[in-house]
């Protein structure tokens, strides 16, 4: 039996809008096990990113806990979430978010920066792995965007995180582009046994996954386990 790797028990989130009060998380609980691919999938304002933000201990929740890795993350302090996401999270987002001044190598080694070793011969392998070792010193402008997708690909891969979180991150690419940079990001992570939570509006996006968790209204209406093969 397989140990559960992330533990969402009982989260709720609320945020207040001027007066009023909207709650983005309800009482959500799930769980997966490492190196499992996982679908985060519902209409926008669900709670899909808010779920995102609270694993990677950008925001901390109302009530319930989150369990990464056997160690709860709801009550770090700011340096030690910041040390967290830094050794265990990889973040992925729709708009790329490479810093436009960089190349494609830079960019990758850009969160390396905080543990004061920089791995060139890693950065380089993981742009190989992603397709673009020949664009290594192209700067984001100057690439499409599926490459600037397959380059935060490579970078959330950098300090090798036990867990990737991709936040719609097909989002800007055409329906061919997005299938393709999906599946490279579930390669990706299944070949390196990282665990993956992959927000989306289409369930269908890749195949095989372990689960596909459905939210509305910032509840879990539906969790379906999908056998991977």
């Amino acid at each position: 039996m397989k140990r559960s790797f992330v533990v969402v028990r009982s989260v709720t989130k609320t945020y207040r809008h001027g007066q009023r009060q909207i709650t983005a998380l309800r009482d959500a609980s799930f769980e997966m096990s490492q190196g499992e691919v996982v679908l985060l999938v519902g209409p926008s304002g669900s709670g899909k990113t808010t779920m995102l933000n609270l694993i990677a201990a950008l925001d901390c929740p109302d009530h319930g806990e989150i369990i990464v890795g056997g160690s709860e993350i709801t009550g770090l302090s700011r340096a030690a979430a910041a040390r967290y996401r830094n050794q265990h999270v990889g973040f992925i987002f729709q708009s790329y978010n490479l810093l436009p001044q960089l190349t494609a190598l830079e960019n990758v080694l850009l969160p390396m920066l905080p543990k004061r070793r920089l791995d060139r011969r890693r950065a380089v392998e993981l742009l190989d792995a992603v397709g673009l070792s020949d664009r290594s010193s192209h700067r984001p402008s100057e690439l499409s965007g599926g490459e600037q997708q397959r380059v935060a690909i490579a970078r959330a891969l950098a300090n090798d995180p036990a867990i990737i979180l991709a936040d719609e991150p097909t989002g800007n690419l055409d329906d061919d582009n997005a299938r393709k940079i999906a599946e490279l990001l579930s390669s990706a992570c299944r070949e390196r046994g990282k665990s993956l939570i992959l927000v989306t509006h289409d369930r269908e996006m890749i195949r095989p996954v372990d689960h596909v968790f459905a939210m509305r209204d910032g509840s879990l209406t539906t969790i379906e386990s999908v056998l991977a093969s």
